[in-house]
């Protein structure tokens, strides 16, 4: 697929993200070889990962054994809690750079709400990380910077505790996991909104009303799920290690679902969580 087919969405930062990304993960979730066709068969460009996947150093890998130029690459990674605190913050994403093989983040993502800095609460150490990622955002390091598990109540401290406001919220977002709430409070807030497990972990896979309108498109489900998605205008970050799913998983912008499906799969709104929920950390 040519990567020019792929749209982007602005971020308050000023930047353009692609719609389409693949992530990584810490669970069986690399495959070099998969990454690498990614890179040069799909027209992928946006790679996701983060410090807690333990690939970073793979990952940087395989963009210098692809030959992509790092200016064509959106690369996001992410800041664990445990490096939370300014200096940690600081120190990790520098790390994060050296093993990626980079002089600059394209985004930067606080992975997690809660945070375990002795004598902070979680709402203090939050902003003093933020602070940390708002200097490294000023001088370049980091193009764009956000957060990943937010919620409402999360993104409003950090609204009044420090200055730039988040330009990327990234969230669980499926069709039993459509959090509208959250996502109508970032579209106001100028916060773009990026949504991983679109297959819900393949529990969408087999579900028969999906199966249904994957059937009339002549799509599959997965393409369904993650067509879905970005027509409701949200980042969408698919993960596999396998080279055939990655060429499906990027095969939907040759289609447009109807608004009457569009529809039926907002219906299918469940509430349910196929990843870490977020909803009790203060």
């Amino acid at each position: 697929m040519d990567r020019s087919k792929i749209p982007t969405v602005p971020l308050s930062s000023g930047h353009h993200i692609p719609l389409l990304g693949l992530g990584m993960s810490h669970s069986g979730g690399y495959s070099h070889n998969a990454l690498l066709y990614a890179l040069t068969k799909c027209g992928i460009r946006h790679i996701d990962t983060a410090k807690r996947y333990g690939n970073e150093v793979m990952v940087g890998k395989a963009i210098c054994e692809s030959g992509v130029k790092r200016e064509e690459l959106w690369l996001t990674t992410k800041l664990w809690p445990g490096d939370y605190g300014y200096e940690n913050a600081i120190q990790s994403c520098l790390d994060s750079c050296k093993r990626l093989g980079v002089d600059y983040l394209d985004l930067y993502l606080m992975h997690w709400p809660d945070a375990h800095v002795p004598g902070k609460s979680a709402r203090e150490a939050r902003a003093e990380t933020w602070q940390a990622l708002e200097e490294l955002h000023e001088k370049g390091i980091c193009r764009s910077i956000g957060v990943s598990n937010f919620l409402i109540h999360h993104l409003d401290q950090l609204k009044e505790d420090c200055y730039v406001v988040p330009h990327l919220n990234q969230v669980e977002y499926h069709p039993f996991q459509k959090p509208q709430e959250l996502v109508d409070y970032c579209r106001r807030n100028n916060i773009v909104f990026g949504g991983y497990c679109p297959l819900a972990k393949g529990q969408a896979l087999n579900h028969p009303t999906i199966q249904k309108i994957a059937k009339n498109y002549g799509k599959t489900p997965a393409q369904i799920c993650i067509r879905w998605s970005i027509q409701n205008g949200v980042v969408t970050i698919p993960k596999s290690t396998k080279e055939e799913r990655i060429q499906e998983n990027c095969e939907v912008f040759g289609f447009v679902l109807t608004d009457e499906d569009v529809l039926t799969l907002n219906s299918l709104h469940d509430g349910r969580h196929v990843s870490w929920d977020p909803s009790n950390i203060l």
